[in-house]
C-alpha cells in the first residue's frame, strides 16, 4: 500500500501542515495552568493526525490501512474539540484561532472521505 514518495497525497500534506500549526499555537499561549492542560492535549492529538496518516500509507493491508485512517480521523475530532475550547475559553482570540480550525475541518472531512471509501471496497 505503500506509495511512491513523489506521489502527491493530500491528506499526508494537509495532516503534516496541520501539525506545525499546532505547534505554532501552542508556542502563542499564556504560561498559565490551564493553558498548559489544554495546550499539552491539543499537541498530543493534534500532531497525532499526521503520524497515524504516515502509519496508514505504509499500512500491510487494507484492513489496517483503514483502522490507521480512522484513528487519524478520532484524532482530528478530538483537535477540532480542543481548538474550539481555546477559543471559546478565550485563551486565544478567534482571528488566530479559526483558520486552524478551518483546517481541521477540512482535515476531518478528507478523512472522513477516506475512511468511508476504504470501508466500502
Amino acid at each position: 500500500m505503500e506509495r511512491q514518495l513523489n506521489e502527491k497525497n493530500i491528506i499526508q500534506e494537509k495532516s503534516y501542515q496541520l501539525s506545525l500549526q499546532i505547534i505554532n499555537l501552542i508556542r502563542t499561549f499564556p504560561k498559565k495552568q490551564e493553558c498548559f492542560i489544554i495546550g499539552n492535549q491539543l499537541g498530543r492529538c493534534g500532531t497525532s493526525i499526521g503520524a497515524n496518516v504516515e502509519e496508514a500509507l505504509a499500512a500491510f493491508s487494507k484492513d489496517d490501512f483503514t483502522f490507521k485512517m480512522s484513528i487519524a480521523l478520532k484524532e482530528a475530532r478530538e483537535t477540532h474539540y480542543w481548538l474550539r475550547l481555546t477559543r471559546d475559553s478565550m485563551i486565544l482570540n478567534s482571528e488566530v484561532i479559526n483558520p486552524v480550525i478551518t483546517l481541521t475541518e477540512e482535515v476531518m472531512r478528507i478523512l472522513g472521505a477516506i475512511v468511508k471509501s476504504s470501508r466500502q471496497k
